[in-house]
């Protein structure tokens, strides 16, 4: 049984034009003729969607957090704790389930509000809150 090549495999999009084109064409169709796609076609568009959605959303993920942690106070912390308690595998289990402990917050918050709130107010309001944040840090520094 060969396996079938997947650059051989047409699109969607591809295959319902070809389809229409046959149609208009007057070719003999039947009126309740609909043409779809296989269903495996579709599974391996899925899968690949999915595949290629994770890798994006994660790696993403993990380079902003990497690189918005980086010299924060928190790594700071960590840093000087590991120095004065000379057991750093005890600080950093610590500090890794305080980081996985907030992050889980985050989501679980961030989530909830997605469903509650469309994108564009979404938006919106952290950016005020950032705003916000923004101007009582610098009258902190100012004052």
């Amino acid at each position: 049984m060969e396996t079938a090549n997947l650059k051989s495999i047409p699109s969607e999009e591809k295959f319902q034009d070809t389809a229409n084109k046959v149609i208009r064409h007057g070719e003999p169709s039947s009126p309740s003729l609909t043409v779809q796609p296989s269903q495996s076609h579709k599974t391996l568009e899925l899968q690949s969607s999915l595949k290629w959605s994770f890798w994006t959303v994660f790696s993403s993920t993990f380079i902003t957090i990497f690189f918005a942690e980086m010299g924060d106070k928190t790594q700071l912390v960590t840093l000087l704790m590991s120095a004065e308690s000379q057991s750093p595998g005890i600080v950093f289990l610590g500090a890794a389930m305080a980081l996985i402990s907030t992050s889980l917050l985050g989501v679980i918050i961030g989530y909830w509000l997605s469903k509650k709130l469309s994108p564009k107010t979404l938006d919106l309001t952290v950016a005020i809150l950032l705003l916000f944040i923004t101007g009582w840090l610098m009258s902190d520094v100012i004052c």
